[in-house]
């Protein structure tokens, strides 16, 4: 991009990397519109310069998750055992930017805004996963979590949903379809022991989640209880159970853990972008609703560390976190979310 930028060859391009933590956006993809901006200026003044871009330039010019909305339905046979599934998405492309090499290399599947569509890991034998590719006109990336984070929303949010319909209990229902997988049972029962699952609670519900992420298989449950006047959904407490192979630095995985469970409360209940005639109407943590500490519940983890491959827990938590509230809710107030994030007028027009 610089050296085209400057009509050079690509040669005479220089690059001085310095070392940096590890960033969840724009150091990591091919975002490369503020380097353009650095050496033009420089050229232009013939001298070095430093661009800076304030979290309000961030906010209003950076790229987005992709809204998508999802589609998906089950079929059962005479045992309610489920024979099929259907989920389709329809969001903008992703892979096609921040990967264009995979992209190409992989028949043009986008396969960052689909992870977590195709339900690898459960026993169901007729599955298909489609996208429907929309040009929204907004620039899109990925975000931690990747396509996980919606399509588990949808997965889970529904199988709980086909559970309930049919009488189902949701975590016998979960182990059921993961009968070959002795690891994502271990995690769901490790869980369930840790929250003490069965017992109820009074005013409040539990919401239970899985999923297998890249092969790290995780399971959760939240309690919840409803602000039924003015719609907040408050988590008290928060449990998770996720087994990343070989846990090399354990304590590590466990501060990822806690990070990506924070991460996910924000995009269940607070964080989200709208733009109005073009222009983004957020700025800054003023408007963008951010998890503050009085909002972060009590988090109690179990790491499983077991002799498989690392499959990794950088950000294997995050997805996990808005279906498990969501059952969550339902269960405290009878009421169906759909739509993050769960905004209080969103649940006060589902208790409706």
């Amino acid at each position: 991009a610089v050296a085209k930028a400057l009509g050079i060859p690509v040669e005479k391009v220089k690059l001085n990397l310095t070392l940096l933590g590890g960033g969840f956006g724009r150091r990591g993809h091919r975002d490369e519109g503020f380097v353009v901006d650095s050496v033009l200026l420089s050229k232009e003044v013939k001298r070095p310069v430093k661009v800076m871009w304030t979290r309000e330039d961030d906010v209003h010019n950076g790229r987005f998750r992709p809204l998508s909305v999802h589609f998906l339905r089950a079929g059962l046979d005479s045992s309610n055992r489920i024979v099929a599934w259907q989920h389709r998405v329809a969001c903008d492309e992703i892979t096609a930017f921040q990967d264009p090499v995979r992209y190409k290399g992989g028949g043009e599947q986008d396969f960052l805004a689909m992870a977590g569509s195709e339900l690898r890991t459960y026993d169901i034998p007729n599955r298909l996963s489609e996208q429907l590719p929309q040009e929204t006109g907004i620039r899109t990336s990925s975000l931690r979590g990747i396509g996980f984070g919606p399509n588990k929303f949808a997965t889970e949010a529904f199988l709980d949903e086909v559970a309930a319909k049919h009488g189902l209990d949701p975590v016998e229902l979960r182990l059921q379809l993961l009968k070959n997988t002795p690891r994502g049972q271990a995690v769901i029962r490790a869980v369930v022991e840790m929250s003490d699952y069965r017992r109820a609670r009074p005013g409040r519900g539990l919401g239970f989640s899985f999923i297998d992420y890249a092969g790290t298989m995780v399971a959760a449950v939240a309690e919840v209880s409803i602000d039924k006047t003015r719609g907040k959904v408050n988590v008290h407490d928060f449990w998770l159970a996720l087994d990343p192979g070989i846990a090399v630095q354990p304590d590590n995985v466990v501060a990822q853990t806690e990070s990506s469970i924070v991460y996910g409360l924000g995009l269940a209940l607070t964080e989200r972008i709208t733009i109005k005639d073009g222009a983004v109407q957020q700025s800054n943590i003023l408007d963008y609703g951010v998890p503050r500490m009085h909002d972060i519940p009590e988090l109690h983890i179990r790491l499983m560390s077991t002799p498989n491959r690392p499959t990794g827990a950088g950000q294997m938590a995050t997805p996990i976190v808005a279906p498990a509230i969501s059952s969550a809710v339902f269960a405290a107030s009878g009421a169906r979310v759909r739509h993050m994030p769960f905004l209080p007028g969103r649940v006060l027009a589902a208790m409706a």
